[in-house]
C-alpha cells in the first residue's frame, strides 16, 4: 500500500485521466476527494471507491476549479472530512476544438487558461498552506501534456496553457522544495478519453488512424497508464523527484 494513509485530491475525477488516477489512488490505500463539475460522474467514482475499497474511503465534491471562492470550499470539504491533505493532482482541463488558431473566440481563451493554468495558481493558494502547517511536505501533480513538449497548429492555445503548466510545475518545485512539497508534471498523449474528438478535429477512423500512427508504441493512452505514472510520483518512491514534466506517451515527443 504505497498511499496508505494519505489523503488526495484529484480534480476532474468524474471521467478520463481524473477517474483512473482516483481509482489507483485508492487501491494504494489513499482515500480520496473526487472533485468535478459533472456530478453524475464524480458521484458515480467516489460511490464506486467506497464500494471498493470501504465506506469513508471518498468523498464527491462539485467545484469549478477556475472559481477561488470554490477551490477553497473544496479544500475545506477535504479537511472536514479527511483532517489533512497530502497529495493535490490538479487533473482539470479542457481544449477548444483542433482548427485554426483565429477560429477561438475570446470567451473559450479565456476559459481554456482558467481551467488549464489559473487553477493550479488558485489550488496552490489554498493547499499550500495546509501542507506547510502539517509539516510532512506533500506533493502537487499538475497535468499537462504532450502538447506542451511538442506543439503544433491547431491546438495553438491549448498548447501554450500546457507549456504555462510545465513552466509553472518547476518554478513551483523550487520554490516549495524546502517545505518538501514536490512539484511534477504529468505529460501524456491523448488517450481514448471525452476530449478526443476535440484534440483531433473530429472523430473518424482515418483521424484515429493519422494520430496513432505518430505514437511509436502504437496506441493511445490509457487511465491506467496515466494514473501508475502518478502514483510513482504522488509515492515515497518519487521522494527524490521533483520538476520533472514526466512524458506518458509511447514515444510521441521522441
Amino acid at each position: 500500500m504505497r498511499l496508505q494513509g494519505k489523503v488526495a485530491i484529484v480534480t476532474g475525477a468524474g471521467s478520463g485521466f481524473g477517474e483512473g488516477i482516483a481509482k489507483r489512488f485508492a487501491e494504494e490505500g489513499a482515500k480520496l476527494v473526487v472533485n468535478d463539475i459533472d456530478d453524475r460522474g464524480g458521484e458515480r467514482v467516489a460511490a464506486e471507491i467506497e464500494r471498493a475499497q470501504g465506506q469513508g474511503s471518498a468523498l464527491y465534491a462539485r467545484a469549478d476549479v477556475a472559481s477561488d471562492a470554490a477551490m477553497q470550499g473544496l479544500v475545506k470539504r477535504a479537511l472536514e472530512r479527511f483532517d489533512r491533505i497530502d497529495i493535490m493532482v490538479n487533473n482539470a482541463g479542457m481544449t477548444h476544438k483542433n482548427g485554426p488558431m483565429l477560429d477561438v473566440d475570446e470567451a473559450m481563451f479565456d476559459r481554456l487558461f482558467a481551467v488549464n493554468v489559473k487553477s493550479i495558481y488558485l489550488a496552490a493558494r489554498h493547499v499550500v498552506p495546509v501542507m506547510r502547517r502539517q509539516g510532512k511536505g506533500g506533493a502537487i501533480i499538475n497535468t499537462a501534456s504532450t502538447a506542451a513538449l511538442r506543439p503544433r497548429g491547431g491546438l495553438t492555445w491549448y498548447c501554450g496553457s500546457k507549456g504555462a503548466v510545465v513552466t509553472l510545475s518547476k518554478a513551483m518545485a523550487q520554490e516549495l522544495a524546502p517545505d518538501q512539497i514536490r512539484v511534477n508534471a504529468l505529460c501524456p498523449v491523448a488517450g481514448d478519453t471525452p476530449l478526443l474528438p476535440s484534440f483531433m478535429g473530429g472523430d473518424t477512423p482515418e483521424l484515429r488512424a493519422k494520430f496513432l500512427a505518430s505514437i511509436p508504441l502504437g496506441r493511445f493512452s490509457t487511465p491506467r497508464d496515466v494514473a501508475n505514472a502518478a502514483l510513482y510520483l504522488a509515492s515515497d518512491e518519487g521522494a527524490f523527484i521533483t520538476g520533472v514534466a514526466l512524458e506518458v506517451d509511447g514515444g510521441r515527443c521522441i
